[in-house]
């Protein structure tokens, strides 16, 4: 009895010892389980690992998370047959087997007890996702960088691949990025957790592009004034050109300090394929649990079923106005359900660049009224080619309130290459992206809800964020692309001059100060517009104790050409000549003046008519003409002396010299004389514009 039990025992020791051998061999060599690869036993995967991204290059994972689980449950069984041998021969009594039991026992324990442990609680864990895994064909996803760690992720093997182009891409571009079976849900993420939701990679998007699709004989520009077309043809989640600087891939983020936001995206009408691509992009090249949720907001779209089938996608919600509010209304109300701590406002046709978010988020981090822009790369209208924008620009505007970029100065030239990812100070946004504290935004008092459908609404949160001791800053490393078109697709209710002319002077009359007459001198026109109750916004700027606007002008936009106040016509005078609007423009002291394409920058453009002295001055040259013979000869720049030869009259559009009524300026001979005087004929070559006028 005794031979046989010492024999019975040995043969249980070899089993158990070559099974805990293969679990810790598994554990080294599994394309699964590693202490590279899995959190629970070291550190995770580098970053910079390139995986597969599109939807079969999963299946080899998913056969190995199946091949683990098999193995589990197989380990599981024989380890219960063994400790069934065991308690049969204690019941022995026999005191030999039971000290040899103990002092195997204490050997395991002492070798490696806690790995054991670590992969029977893994592989419980994994039989219970068993059934998910099976299903999921999921799609390549990055990893955030930090030391959070994420809860129930399996890892993968990874192999090195270069992304599929589409046919209406530009050159191919290799990206580097991590896949996960589980995003990171945050801790109150509840919401998405059973509700029937599926990750963005296992959303049927052939389904919701077929309801979407132009018909047989539908024009691809017509819904949308861009080409549909081209846009149905690129995938949902297709490969764009990393456009940053190449300093920004080195910046580093603590992804788990970093506040989560709630991204709100309108819409009016939009094409299923632009809108699924704008979702999937954000979802896609975001961390996780930075994302805590996409609200879509329907502004009254004449199809209703353009938001909803999204919503099973998780994380992602949608609301729906019953009747039309604009985009300035839609976006508040989107504000007023989000639950992240920083609102990030995006157009329904852009697609979010890599490492897009953690620089916003990183910024507002640091400080909570900063309110940060992306640089907005262009996707092409008509084949949706992806372009990086330069990152020399920065928002600014003319008096007529109308957004411009603006080049930057050689001085703040040098300083960008000095420090390539530093913010940019910018006086205005384009006002289509940004992120901005969600507790700072209501502080701050929203947007002017009595501001109509879309225009002017970029400039008074500008003008706002910075009188009310905010900053406006564009963030280089963060790069999105925005399908930029050349007319609005939908309708403004009364006219979209009439409504950006409303919006425009509501601005001005609340925060331009005694500056608000230099824009009624650029539009004459928005003083008989209408522009309601402003008491509202003015309690807000009396609230935050905001700044003047002459503090704006100062420490803000210095660029911003101040108009002489006492002028008949001051700024680029300008012509239109066979569908070419062109400026007049000076060489030197002594030159002729010749017509230019207007540059909007001022400098050699710049002009002022006086009121007293009638002078046409250009700094301090003014322009004169020839006494003697003023018919058919050049005008010319001279040093202002107030004499007759150069006083000038306004009149009509045409531009006179004083007491000469049939003479006009003429620009019918600028390409080889310059600027003439000629008999006047109301020829389009003697109609002249300033860009103000009768300036008080």
């Amino acid at each position: 009895m005794r031979r046989n039990s010492r024999i019975l025992l040995l043969f249980g020791i070899i089993w158990f010892s070559g099974v805990y051998l293969y679990v810790r061999n598994s554990e080294n060599t599994s394309g699964v389980f590693n202490a590279e690869s899995n959190p629970r036993h070291g550190n995770r995967i580098s970053k910079d690992a390139p995986v597969k991204h599109h939807k079969k290059d999963h299946k080899q994972k998913i056969k190995l998370v199946e091949d683990h689980n098999l193995d589990a449950d197989k380990l599981e069984h024989d380890i219960q047959d063994i400790e069934h041998g065991l308690e049969d021969l204690k019941d022995s009594n026999d005191d030999e087997f039971a000290a040899i039991e103990d002092s195997i026992r204490h050997d395991l324990a002492d070798d490696d007890d806690k790995d054991y442990a670590d992969m029977e609680a893994l592989s419980e864990e994994d039989k219970d996702d068993e059934n998910d895994a099976a299903k999921k064909e999921s799609k390549a996803k990055a990893e955030p960088t930090g030391d959070s760690k994420i809860n129930k992720e399996i890892a993968e093997g990874m192999e090195d691949v270069e992304f599929e182009q589409d046919e209406l891409q530009g050159p191919p571009t290799e990206k580097t990025i991590q896949d996960k079976d589980e995003l990171d849900k945050g801790e109150n993420d509840e919401d998405y957790e059973d509700d029937g939701k599926v990750d963005w990679w296992n959303f049927d998007d052939s389904a919701y592009l077929a309801a979407g699709a132009l018909g047989a004989d539908e024009d691809p520009y017509e819904a949308n004034k861009f080409n549909q077309a081209a846009s149905d043809r690129i995938k949902s989640d297709r490969a764009v050109p990393d456009t940053r600087h190449k300093e920004c891939s080195k910046q580093k983020y603590q992804v788990e300090q970093l506040p989560d936001t709630t991204v709100i995206i309108t819409y009016h009408n939009e094409a299923h394929s632009t809108l699924l691509r704008t979702v999937i992009s954000v979802l896609h090249r975001s961390p996780p649990n930075l994302i805590k949720e996409i609200i879509l907001v329907d502004d009254f779209s004449k199809n209703p079923n353009i938001g909803p089938p999204l919503t099973k996608i998780k994380k992602v919600k949608a609301i729906r106005n019953p009747k039309r509010e604009g985009l300035i209304r839609s976006r508040v109300r989107g504000a007023a359900i989000a639950t992240g701590k920083v609102l990030t406002f995006l157009d329904s046709h852009v697609e979010a660049n890599e490492g897009w978010l953690e620089p916003l988020l990183g910024r507002i981090h640091e400080s909570r009224t900063a309110v940060v822009s992306p640089i907005i790369d262009v996707i092409g209208m008509d084949d949706f080619h992806y372009v990086g924008a330069s990152a020399d620009l920065k928002g600014g505007f003319n008096w007529d309130l109308v957004f411009k970029w603006d080049y930057m100065s050689e001085q703040e030239r040098r300083e960008r290459r000095r420090a390539p990812t530093s913010p940019i100070r910018t006086p205005m946004i384009a006002g289509g992206l940004f992120s901005i504290d969600k507790n700072w935004f209501h502080e701050l008092g929203e947007y002017d809800m009595d501001m109509d459908v879309w225009g002017g609404e970029n400039l008074e949160i500008s003008f706002r964020v910075w009188q009310c001791h905010g900053t406006l800053e564009i963030i280089p490393c963060s790069r999105v692309g925005h399908v930029f078109r050349k007319k609005h697709p939908y309708t403004f209710p009364g006219g979209s001059g009439n409504v950006f002319a409303k919006n425009t002077r509501r601005a001005a009359e609340v925060w331009m100060d005694e500056y608000k007459e230099f824009y009624f001198a650029a539009v004459p026109s928005a003083k008989m517009v209408k522009f309601g109750d402003i008491s509202k916004r003015t309690e807000v700027r009396e609230r935050l104790q905001c700044k003047s606007f002459s503090w704006f002008l100062e420490n803000v936009y210095p660029e911003l050409r101040i108009p002489n106040k006492d002028a008949i016509g001051w700024g680029a005078v300008s012509q239109t000549n066979k569908g070419l609007e062109e400026c007049i423009g000076n060489t030197h002291g002594g030159g002729t003046l010749g017509m230019y394409r207007c540059h909007g920058d001022g400098g050699n453009q710049e002009f002022t008519l006086t009121k007293e002295g009638k002078e046409f001055r250009h700094n301090d040259l003014c322009i004169g003409y020839n006494a003697k013979e003023p018919v058919g000869n050049p005008v010319k720049f001279n040093t202002c002396h107030q004499m007759s030869h150069q006083r000038w009259e306004y009149f009509s559009s045409q531009i006179k010299p004083e007491g000469h009524t049939n003479l006009c300026l003429d620009s019918k001979n600028h390409l080889e004389k310059g600027l003439t005087l000629e008999v006047c004929n109301h020829s389009k070559t003697q109609v002249f514009s300033f860009e103000m006028r009768n300036i008080k």
